[in-house]
């Protein structure tokens, strides 16, 4: 699937720690549901082969990412497996940045300080993420953009279907929810009306 920054989807479901089979089984649910974009991260045992199968599977019908990508190495190796977008904690190198522009893959570097975020963008990250999100709330976006004005930023960390609102109210038009959307049991018992009604209430808690 081709992503670029004007169809880049607005939430993204983060799996991290689950295994290809429960892997599979959410990636089934999602391609019924609104939520069309999900990032694997690579502290994820066998995260890059995870991605890789996944893309030739489901690639068509979801934008499949890679999060926690923090080396230029590992930033490689999830290209060459098919992401369409990478995530980090922390900043981007401008090597990394531009790494990814050549191979037109979204970039969403994580940062936290004004400075860091001006920092991003100016080395040419395509959205930065604000992690961990919950530690400073949803103001925080309102508060940005007072003196740096609206910026494509990602809401990461704590967001969940009961919060998730108040962070797009704000003013950010991303959201990365990992434990907030899935219960793990859900996945590990392959309970698919369990998995369907957390997607359900999140699409209903944005108005999907």
């Amino acid at each position: 699937m081709k992503v670029t920054l004007e169809n880049f989807p607005k939430v993204t479901s983060i799996l991290r720690g689950y295994t290809v089979a429960e892997v599979d089984t959410i990636l089934q649910v999602l391609c019924e549901s609104k939520v069309n974009s999900v990032e694997i991260t690579c502290n994820t045992p066998g995260a890059v082969d995870i991605i890789r199968q996944s893309v030739a599977k489901y690639g068509d019908k979801l934008v499949i990412g890679a999060g926690t990508v923090t080396t230029m190495e590992l930033l490689k190796e999830v290209i060459d497996a098919g992401a369409n977008f990478v995530l980090s904690p922390t900043v981007y190198t401008k090597e990394m940045l531009d790494y990814c522009k050549e191979h037109e893959v979204i970039s969403v570097p994580g940062a936290y300080s004004p400075s860091e975020v001006q920092q991003q963008f100016r080395l040419g990250a395509d959205i930065v993420k604000i992690f961990p999100a919950i530690t400073v709330g949803p103001i925080y976006f309102k508060q940005l953009a007072g003196p740096m004005g609206h910026q494509p930023l990602m809401a990461v960390g704590g967001v969940n279907a009961a919060n998730a609102a108040d962070f797009v109210a704000a003013g950010c038009d991303y959201l990365g929810i990992g434990s907030g959307m899935f219960q793990k049991e859900d996945a590990t018992n392959n309970n698919v009306e369990a998995l369907r009604q957390s997607v359900r209430d999140f699409e209903e808690a944005l108005g999907l």
